[in-house]
């Protein structure tokens, strides 16, 4: 086994661990902003390492060049999907779950 599949493999290690983890979160966490968070930040973690190791595997010509303009989507999109739906729950008057909601009087 070379460098390069090394690489490939820790890559794709590193981005199972993250999807794992972000999926979780959608299945434990209590409310829409926790899991909001939990999947996007996860799930940005986790495609990025995948795409990340299909850019490793192929090169930087067809298939990798594909795999880097993913993960510039990726970074643009999923911020922005993530923003749009705590936005959305919160218009909706979704409440916090727990005391973090009560902001401190001044």
């Amino acid at each position: 086994m070379n460098l390069q599949d090394t690489i490939v493999v820790a890559l794709i290690v590193v981005g199972s661990f993250f999807l794992t983890v972000g999926t979780v979160g959608l299945l434990r966490l209590p409310d829409v902003y926790n899991r909001m968070h939990a999947t996007s930040k996860a799930a940005t973690l986790g495609a990025a390492s995948l795409f990340l190791a299909g850019f490793v595997y192929y090169g930087p010509s067809g298939a990798g060049l594909t795999s880097l303009v993913g993960i510039v989507f990726l970074f643009l999109t999923a911020p922005t999907g993530a923003h749009m739906i705590s936005r959305s729950a919160n218009r909706m008057g979704i409440e916090f779950y727990g005391d973090e909601a009560e902001w401190p009087e001044e």
